[in-house]
């Protein structure tokens, strides 16, 4: 076994710290959600810039020291992370930038982000010897875990909103998940998977409630520290529903910090949907984090009462960050904008990112000439009905040249 350096959880709201566990979740003091904390020091000396260049290993682990396991490696050979960043030449042009990037995490064995927080979940369970593994998702959480599960030899059970799209309905079916279609939204189906997962004693996924799923999400961080030359960019910018992502991101450039590895952290920049947009009303206003309504074409960042939000909050304040929310059709025109720009097809909320810049370019938020990095979380293929919103169906014709000649 490799040596683990986490040290103990934090509790983000009331601040008491819990020794690891293997079924700890929230505090046991609060019921707060909780934050690892590690040996930043000895860190810092193992994972400096010449040892990661001569690291052969692309999967997670190469960042093991920052990682909440003993194992060795990989607990399966699925190629999760070191997704491609590249920088988005046309999609700048388009928006006037002269400095934005793309990290592209639909090339993930699921087409989601969420893999990464998957194989952290995976690798608890494999060195705790749990077999039974619990996740209510929007989709790509549940599809997420479906897929490492399968990989793994392991069992899931997934509860989803009876809304989610069909294309991640059917993934979560073909991992040979056990899929449980909840009459409801995502506060609803993640709300049954807490009170089955504790009545059942299964180990339980879900974002907000299990703190190693932060942990895993914050390796898009290390990566982008590492491909950009082992610095930082001005902002980082992703889609934003129940929170965990972007307290993820933050997570990443704060063990980056503490290990003293870079000399800040950059800004994080959160972009939600109008109709779900409880995170981004309370940043805007006195800070409370109330229920809404959420409705949303973005699927995977629709969420009523974020579980993760606190942390979210508390990530974008403390980094100095801003959030932005935009309207069904403008996240819907991301998706095109996106594709024709750049060759990149995400589903509504993985192109989000996309018309925020727009906004944030008008609020005077961050400058033309800005560094800032865009994560796109989500393949369009999981929600191809999305898309057609915005291209409709092409036409049909005969197999007689003169019809085609007519129509152009």
């Amino acid at each position: 076994m490799a040596v683990n350096h986490l040290k103990h959880f934090v509790c983000i709201h009331c601040r008491a710290l819990h020794p690891p566990e293997p079924e700890l979740y929230t505090c046991r003091t609060c019921g707060g959600n909780l934050d690892a904390r590690y040996d930043y020091d000895t860190i810092g000396t193992l994972l400096d810039p010449e040892r990661l260049g001569r690291n052969p290993d692309p999967s997670l682990w190469r960042y093991a020291p920052f990682l909440p396991t003993g194992l060795e490696s990989s607990p399966i050979s699925l190629p999760i992370g070191m997704t491609p960043l590249t920088k988005a030449v046309r999609l700048g042009q388009h928006v006037g930038m002269n400095d934005l990037w793309i990290k592209n995490d639909t090339l993930n064995p699921s087409g989601s982000f969420k893999d990464r927080a998957s194989l952290i979940i995976l690798a608890h369970c494999q060195e705790n010897n749990i077999s039974m593994i619990s996740a209510a998702s929007t989709g790509n959480a549940g599809t997420s875990m479906a897929c490492l599960a399968a990989a793994a030899g392991k069992s899931a059970v997934i509860f989803v909103p009876e809304s989610a799209p069909r294309p991640k309905i059917v993934q979560l079916m073909i991992y040979g998940a056990r899929v449980f279609l909840v009459r409801g939204d995502y506060t609803q189906a993640f709300d049954l998977c807490e009170a089955v997962s504790s009545r059942l004693g299964w180990f339980n996924r879900n974002t907000g409630t299990n703190p190693y799923t932060r942990e895993g999400k914050k390796t898009v961080s290390f990566e982008l520290w590492e491909q950009m030359g082992y610095s930082c960019p001005d902002a980082v910018m992703v889609s934003v529903g129940d929170g965990n992502i972007i307290s993820g991101v933050y997570k990443g450039f704060y063990d980056l910090h503490q290990a003293k590895l870079i000399p800040r952290i950059p800004r994080i920049i959160g972009v939600q949907a109008e109709k779900s947009a409880a995170i981004a009303n309370a940043f805007h206003g006195d800070g409370t984090i109330c229920r809404v309504n959420a409705t949303t074409v973005a699927d995977s960042i629709s969420a009523s009462f974020p579980s993760d939000g606190e942390a979210a909050l508390a990530a974008v304040q403390k980094s100095g960050g801003t959030f932005v929310t935009l309207s069904d059709d403008a996240i819907l025109g991301s998706i095109s904008t996106l594709a024709r720009t750049e060759g990149i097809f995400a589903e509504p909320s993985g192109a989000a990112c996309v018309g925020g810049i727009k906004v944030l370019l008008d609020q005077g938020e961050i400058d033309p000439s800005d560094r800032v990095a865009m994560i796109v979380t989500g393949s369009g293929l999981k929600d191809v009905d999305s898309a057609f919103k915005v291209t409709g169906m092409p036409g049909i014709v005969d197999p007689v040249p003169e019809q085609v000649i007519a129509a152009l």
